[in-house]
């Protein structure tokens, strides 16, 4: 077993989900038959508590820890481990009803009444003190417990708080951003734009609906705040757990490029990264390979936030959820494909949300390995099974990673920034998508990316891509000349180095903050296009490139021109350039071109690096996935057929999961090589 693996104790990739056995309590066959089922389908694990409050603390000081120190005896007796939530996402009614201040108040100002989960006010005194509380109790009891391998923080933070208690906090926040200079906070902001200076910052408010939402600066900064406040609150969360036992591990599930909060913030204060994943498999608007891609990009961007570990899958489904615009069922096969991508790219769990339907409420139709029907003999259930019986066949894999020579930038301030900004085509900025086109180009050509911030240290990579890097952070410029100038291939796009961190324009010309002279060009336009409009890209070696969306305008060239315009006013101006920069190469792309081409120009990007060219040569078919996990002592190449026809991938060697000699691919189908 490699020494990294998240958890020694158990010895194997952990297989199980969300468990809810405090709605079953008066059913004690139906938990009796629970655990024979799990042991059928090969779980091992099983997380408690997410949702369990109002069960562990009926009214305010009684506590009733007996049934669930019970489920957990029984699970760790029977060689099922578990992962304990606090049950801090979803309040009971009488904490509401007793402290209202318990309640977030809306955007319009608005106190909300009881109800629904994830809507507490994260710096509300009382609330905190409540939930240490109740993280103290369950601290005591399953601190020391050999059964309880981690602790699981709330469940998917989320939100915004608008009342007076936050409005303060936020004003602080401020206050200590701005060192207590009303006038610095002012000019970051552009405040003489529309009279809207502030002569202290008792006057500032968040961006309320009928208040001020037109300040970029502010609202950006409440979004930066928000962050900061949940991951304030997380963080006491484990203190609290953390003083009853140092070693046991703390995480919380992140969500799909959720847009509410800041992850690279969170993660500083999670020992493993752990997230949901609820793609919409074939569904109508995309080939299912692409559903794989996007899948595939939310994996990387989790577990490259702690490079050198495993992340985990804690969430995901064997079927179908309840709350896609159209809730459609994995086709057979498709759920072992996308349990072993995640594996394949990092994950030392396969987690499902949930194990048993329960009979009512708001995800009584969300699917489950146990369905309404009860029976060991469904589909889902079998497929289950087999997924239990893979995973036991991989688990030299536990503990090991992915050693990516190559990195998508991604940044949530840019995105925030975005949404924001008045400029450009508002429907067709697209950044989310045009960072993961990036990442499926790559992909394709078999080499794996990483995706990471733009101040992350870059010096393990051989080529970086920073799509529509718009913001420019305070480390970013100096990060990324560092880079190209100790050998890095950098490729950036078109909308690079527009605004500061506080979205100020740069003054002499885009991209600011010296990027200029790293690339060796200046913006000096850009053009939107509307949809019926194209144009071309014309490269010096003859290919002639499709253009929509957005192009660009360079003066000053001082680089390699590697294309030119095809039309329009700018026609044979330089559209793609190449600078070389110390030891290392900036490659600029002015316009957006499609993937087609984008591959071309990524193909002579990695031309330019040490060993990328050579892997990219490797012959995968089109709808291949391919990765490598890496340990001390051994490597595992995954490959996964993203599609339902045959793959022939060539000679690979032996497949550890049917022990044969594989050279195709069946549709769904993955194979595992281990040198």
């Amino acid at each position: 077993m490699e020494k990294k693996a998240l958890f020694p104790q158990v010895g194997r990739i952990i297989h199980g989900g969300d468990y809810n056995p405090e709605q079953w309590l008066d059913r004690p066959d139906i938990l009796e038959e629970d655990i024979r089922l799990m042991k059928k389908a090969g779980i091992n694990e099983a997380t408690l508590g997410v949702f369990s409050w109002s069960m562990l603390e009926p009214r305010e000081g009684e506590f009733d820890f007996t049934w669930l120190k019970e489920i957990v005896d029984k699970l760790y007796e029977n060689g099922i481990y578990t992962i304990m939530a606090t049950p801090s996402g979803a309040r009971p009614a009488w904490l509401d009803e007793k402290y209202p201040e318990a309640r977030r108040v809306n955007k319009n100002g608005v106190r909300e009444l009881h109800g629904i989960r994830h809507n507490h006010c994260m710096t509300s005194p009382k609330y905190r003190e409540l939930v240490r509380i109740m993280d103290e109790k369950l601290g005591e009891m399953f601190g020391n417990h050999p059964g309880v391998i981690m602790w699981h923080i709330s469940n998917e933070f989320g939100g915004e708080c608008y009342c007076d208690k936050c409005v303060q906090k936020f004003r602080d926040y401020l206050r200590q951003k701005f060192d207590g200079d009303i006038e610095k906070l002012n000019h970051a902001w552009w405040n003489t734009f529309w009279s809207h200076n502030f002569n202290n910052f008792d006057q500032i408010n968040p961006p309320f609906s009928h208040g001020e939402f037109s300040s970029m600066g502010l609202s950006l900064e409440w979004r930066r705040f928000t962050t900061i406040n949940t991951a304030d609150f997380c963080r006491a969360e484990i203190e609290t757990l953390k003083k009853y036992n140092p070693d046991k591990p703390a995480t919380t599930n992140f969500m799909t490029m959720y847009d509410g909060l800041d992850y690279r913030v969170m993660e500083k204060d999670l020992d493993v990264i752990s997230w949901d994943s609820y793609p919409r498999y074939h569904n109508d608007y995309e080939k299912l390979s692409d559903t794989f891609y996007f899948n595939a990009f939310c994996h990387a961007q989790m577990r490259s936030m702690k490079r050198d570990k495993p992340f985990m899958l804690m969430e995901s489904v064997p079927s179908l959820v309840n709350w896609h615009d159209v809730n459609k069922l994995k086709k057979p096969g498709v759920h072992k494909l996308t349990c072993l991508q995640a594996v394949a790219m990092g994950s030392d769990t396969v987690q499902y949300f949930q194990w048993r339907k329960g009979r009512g409420s708001f995800e009584q139709y969300h699917g489950a390995v146990i369905d309404h029907l009860g029976s060991d003999d469904t589909r889902v259930f079998r497929e289950v099974a087999d997924v239990g019986e893979t995973l036991l066949k991989l688990k030299d894999v536990c503990g090991t990673t992915l050693k990516n020579r190559a990195a998508i930038i991604y940044d949530w301030d840019t995105r925030w920034a975005f949404y924001e900004v008045r400029a450009f085509a508002h429907d067709t900025i697209r950044y989310d998508d045009t960072c993961i086109s990036f990442y499926k180009t790559m992909a394709k050509l078999g080499i794996e990316c990483d995706i990471v911030a733009s101040d992350s240290d870059l010096s393990q990579y051989e080529f970086v891509i920073a799509p529509q890097m718009y913001m420019l952070r305070n480390k970013t410029s100096a990060n990324l000349k560092n880079y190209v100038k100790n050998g890095g291939v950098l490729l950036a796009t078109y909308m690079c180095g527009y605004v500061d961190e506080d979205q100020l324009c740069y003054l002499g010309g885009f991209p600011g903050d010296g990027l200029k002279d790293v690339f060796g060009v200046t913006i000096e336009e850009i053009d939107a296009y509307y949809p019926s409009e194209r144009n071309t890209v014309k490269t010096d070696d003859g290919e002639v490139y499709t253009v929509r969306d957005y192009a660009e305008i360079l003066r000053d060239c001082k680089a390699r021109v590697l294309a030119t315009y095809g039309g329009d006013f700018y026609e044979g101006s330089p559209a793609i350039t190449e600078n070389a920069c110390g030891s290392g190469h900036a490659i600029y792309l002015a316009a957006r071109i499609d993937e087609t081409s984008q591959e071309k120009l990524i193909k002579h990007c990695l031309g330019l690096t040490k060993t990328l060219a050579s892997e990219c040569e490797r012959a995968l078919p089109e709808e291949v996935g391919y990765f490598v996990r890496c340990g001390e002592n051994n490597t595992f190449e995954f490959f996964l057929n993203y599609s339902e026809e045959t793959k022939n991938i060539g000679n690979i060697g032996t497949d550890m999961l049917t022990g044969e000699e594989i050279s195709a691919l069946k549709p769904y189908q993955v194979a595992v090589v281990k040198h």
